[in-house]
């Protein structure tokens, strides 16, 4: 996983409380529901068929690429900056965005495991930090929880709690490298074994809570930034182990000249971002719809700090 943008630890004011929209009802466990998520059964029957005839995450994996002119965005983290929000940047704004894209378009963020579909629980998301901008600074992975009716100003808090509490540390080791370090020490080919155990256990759905918290191969998403690196994203395969459904990437600001009806030019902004996604988890109406709603949020970015007005829960 590549480096997205990292911030230091700031003091930022406190986001404002806004009432929190109406929730679906809590459901309960059910049989054959998992740990992390619970089966979607009311879908149709190639959807249902899917996992049987695409296997892995990787044999089922689309590739999208996009842009997003930024003009409203920038606005918008200066302001967020003014208000005493310090490090707010386009991590922000994007992570926000597929959060606030999750309460509307709920089924992006299903996830197949042992070949059935699954609504998960939680938002989860996972990146990579580094503690310098230096090729042979330590990284680690961190993995966060999100709420669906969270605004931009509380998922920054968030964010840079987490990196902040990371880059204090010593050796910048977060919960999951210790459990790589352990895995480190196991010989090869018995290792081997482990992860094929590992494997077994996800399939049928009996991995301990603790260890789903902890991997970063579990979770709603991966986001990373190439903006920090100053290159154009890339375009990052997904993980047969685990259930991530989708990765986003994106890049460094680009200036276009762009002609006029009048015959000028005018200078735009933008950054170009990409998506693999697991195709299996919803259908490709579903996704367009999904994408062009985290687009119109990309470019207007102020609805972020609202609460949105519902929450709407994935079907059974």
């Amino acid at each position: 996983m590549s480096t997205p943008e990292t911030t230091a630890a700031s003091t930022t004011p406190t986001p404002p409380d806004l009432p929190i929209p109406p929730l679906p009802p809590k459901r309960k466990r059910r049989f054959r529901d998992r740990k992390d998520g619970r089966r979607v059964r009311n879908i149709d029957t190639i959807a249902s068929l899917s996992p049987y005839l695409m296997k892995t995450r990787v044999g089922s994996s689309n590739y999208i690429a996009d842009s997003v002119e930024i003009t409203n965005m920038e606005r918008y983290i200066r302001k967020k900056r003014q208000e005493g929000y310090k490090n707010f940047g386009a991590m922000h704004v994007f992570l926000a965005s597929y959060v606030r894209t999750v309460s509307q378009r709920p089924a992006i963020n299903r996830f197949v495991s042992g070949q059935k579909i699954y609504a998960r629980n939680n938002i989860e998301v996972a990146m990579t930090i580094k503690k310098e901008m230096r090729r042979d600074a330590p990284e680690t992975c961190v993995k966060m929880v999100f709420e669906p009716w969270e605004t931009a100003e509380e998922i920054y808090q968030k964010i840079d709690a987490t990196i902040a509490k990371e880059k204090d540390s010593a050796n910048l080791d977060s919960s999951f490298d210790g459990l790589a370090k352990a895995l480190r020490f196991i010989p090869g080919l018995l290792l081997k074994f482990v992860v094929r155990l590992l494997e077994i256990l996800d399939y049928f759905g009996w991995l301990p809570k603790s260890l789903l918290s902890l991997s970063p191969f579990h979770g709603s998403l991966v986001i990373t930034s190439m903006g920090s690196l100053g290159i154009p994203p890339i375009y990052h395969h997904l993980y047969d182990f685990g259930n991530v459904p989708l990765f986003w990437a994106f890049g460094a600001k680009r200036v276009a000249y762009e002609p006029q009806r009048d015959g000028t030019i005018a200078e735009r902004r933008y950054i170009d971002y990409t998506l693999v996604t697991d195709e299996r988890i919803c259908d490709g109406y579903y996704y367009a719809s999904a994408l062009k709603y985290v687009k119109h949020l990309l470019k207007n970015p102020a609805v972020l700090s609202e609460r949105p007005a519902e929450i709407i829960d994935d079907v059974d």
